[in-house]
């Protein structure tokens, strides 16, 4: 078994398509084949299910490639401790970022790109759901995700900081005082995260929670375009407080905290839970360590 059959598995489970892995791989369609045929052949079962085009993997086959994405991890982790003790940290470190949560990682990014200046860092926008199937599939080495509302299976977990919730709206438009509740909220023409974000499923609960039905006017997948929206049209929205950090408050409007219930989550960092630790991911859990994020965020957020 050689590890450029594994990557040929891999590359075709993520392409699904034989034409477009074998040119990602830089061979002939007719070379792939052969070389997933022979290592059916060392393994004695059908890894691919067969047809005119790509169909998908046997059941073994699934198996197997679930073994290809460890397997190929495990080497790279290998490379990356080795040259570490050769010449200090460098590599890519692969960082898979819930939207409400990546204005808060380029604090712990930059301070390790500080200490680690031969560390290149990807940081992709991703749902909690997609951290999830990153890590399991070893294509993240890091997420940060919510650590304490839907479950996660495999994964080891750092807490980072308590997200808490806040109402921003118009100045005219909120009543006096240093907060509202969530059934006034509702009342609120607002702009929310879609319905596949979990930030999105957390805001639901809690509204059910407090016996209110918002009925969102504008709905999104991007945290820019919500903050575009409230800044320009008659809409307001229920943000997370780190927000704040990045975006600030718009001109002629207040945020105030949410009440009845107050409600806060854990966003943590998770990693895959294998031993050793892939060097570049516990680096970064070393530097989100040295840092207070509920100090710094308290700190620029109302009470």
């Amino acid at each position: 078994m050689l590890l450029r059959q594994l990557e040929y598995l891999t590359t075709l489970a993520r392409e699904k398509h034989f034409a477009r892995a074998a040119e990602a791989c830089f061979i002939s369609q007719p070379a792939m084949s052969a070389a997933i045929r022979k290592l059916e052949a060392e393994l004695h079962v059908q890894i691919i299910q067969r047809g005119n085009r790509f169909i998908g993997f046997t059941p073994e086959g699934e198996r197997i490639l679930k073994w290809a994405y460890r397997i190929l991890a495990e080497r790279d982790s290998l490379i990356e401790d080795v040259g570490a003790m050769r010449e200090g940290l460098s590599g890519r470190l692969r960082i898979g970022c819930i939207p409400t949560a990546l204005c808060v990682v380029p604090i712990l990014t930059s301070l390790l790109c500080q200490d680690q200046p031969r560390v290149r860092v990807q940081v992709s926008s991703m749902t909690s759901i997609e951290i999830q199937r990153g890590l399991s599939q070893y294509g993240l080495d890091v997420g940060v995700t919510y650590i304490d509302n839907e479950p996660l299976t495999g994964v080891r977990t750092v807490p980072l900081y308590r997200e808490r919730y806040l109402l921003l709206a118009a100045e005219d438009d909120l009543d006096e005082g240093d907060a509202a509740t969530w059934a006034e909220a509702a009342e609120h023409p607002l702009c929310m995260l879609s319905e596949d974000m979990q930030n999105r499923r957390i805001l639901n609960s809690v509204f059910e929670q407090a016996q209110a039905k918002p009925q969102p006017a504008v709905e999104t997948n991007s945290i820019s375009a919500l903050y575009a929206h409230v800044r320009e049209g008659p809409w307001a929205t229920v943000l997370p407080h780190s927000w704040l950090l990045r975006f600030g408050v718009p001109e002629g409007m207040r945020a105030v905290p949410l009440v009845e219930p107050e409600i806060s989550k854990t966003i943590g960092l998770v990693l895959h839970d294998r031993d050793p630790e892939p060097i570049l991911a516990r680096a970064f859990v070393d530097t989100a360590q040295q840092v207070d994020l509920d100090e710094l965020l308290n700190a620029t957020t109302p009470a």
